[in-house]
């Protein structure tokens, strides 16, 4: 059982640590006020300022895009059954060779485990683990974290802002390790494995109606403004030919995300949970999405998931 979950831990941690390294060279991200994880890295000898940068915006992107877990997590809220037929089958594991496909799977199955996780799914999630870690394994993302790291990820699995200095304190070696021959543009293509599982659970689960689960379909919708995030990532990789394929893939969504209306009704405000030291922005807002789009919405989710697992 110590095992398991020792992997667990460190797949649920690679993928943390692939969400902030992909974000790293995005262009569009904004300076944040200096952090904890900030003077850890600036505390470090030799630090390269271009790398404190670099970890802010990152940091700013992971904080905007939902992580598999989090989606699972949502989606057992909502009252969701499980249902283990609409997951990637495991069988599929060997037919993922090149690093497009390992890289969009390993986000896909990250996404599956985590699901499985949450709905107690014992020898199912050891399953998906098996294959999640076959895909890192084949991407060799596994070698760029030690040991005790995960043994301080385990220690602190519930704090995130503790999850955050643990990532920090690794950010520059990992990031010198996964920026290696291509290594930024295949962290995004993970995520974005995992974003779209994430999308495709939610939009099955709703059974095709919007009167099904409510909370769902409010999740679903906000996925508009996670898609900007995913298209502000993709851009810093446009020179990547798997990069174009995903753009044009994410774009088809763009589409008809545009078409749903989110409008703030009220001033945006920062709430702190002290206690558990989580800050969560908060503002009421009004959406619309008409039957027809929320229909063209999940025939699209369900197209491109099925020629990233195909």
């Amino acid at each position: 059982m110590r095992k398991t979950f020792n992997q667990v831990s460190k797949l649920f941690f690679v993928f943390t640590l692939i969400s902030l390294l992909a974000a790293s060279c995005a262009s569009d991200g904004k300076k944040s006020a200096k952090s904890e994880e900030e003077k850890i890295i600036e505390s470090a000898q030799d630090v390269d300022p271009k790398m404190v940068e670099d970890f802010n915006k990152s940091k700013l992107i992971f904080y905007s895009l939902p992580s598999p877990l989090e989606t699972a997590m949502l989606i057992k809220r909502s009252g969701a059954r499980y249902d283990e037929q609409i997951l990637n089958p495991t069988e599929n594991v060997t037919n993922y060779n090149t690093n497009l496909k390992m890289a969009l799977n390993l986000g896909i199955y990250s996404a599956d485990l985590s699901y499985t996780s949450l709905f107690d799914q014992t020898q199912s999630a050891i399953k998906y683990m098996a294959c999640a870690k076959k895909m890192a394994e084949g991407l060799s993302i596994l070698d760029a974290i030690d040991e005790s790291t995960i043994k301080k990820l385990e220690d602190n699995m519930n704090n995130r802002d503790a999850v955050m200095e643990i990532i920090s304190e690794t950010f520059m070696n990992s990031n010198a390790y996964l920026k290696e021959n291509d290594r930024p543009a295949i962290s995004v293509m993970v995520l974005v494995g995992g974003w779209v599982e994430g999308l495709y659970l939610a939009t099955t689960l709703t059974n095709g109606s919007m009167d099904n689960n409510q909370r769902l379909v409010d999740r679903i919708i906000y996925q508009k403004l996670s898609l900007i995030t995913v298209l502000n990532l993709l851009e810093s990789y446009s020179d990547n030919e798997d990069i174009d394929y995903l753009q044009q893939k994410i774009g088809e969504l763009k589409s008809i995300f545009e078409e749903i209306k989110i409008v703030n009704t009220s001033k945006v405000e920062a709430e702190t949970d002290s206690e558990n030291k989580i800050t969560t922005i908060k503002a009421d807002s009004e959406t619309h999405m008409s039957k027809e789009v929320f229909d063209k919405l999940l025939q699209k989710v369900a197209e491109i998931r099925a020629e990233f697992i195909s």
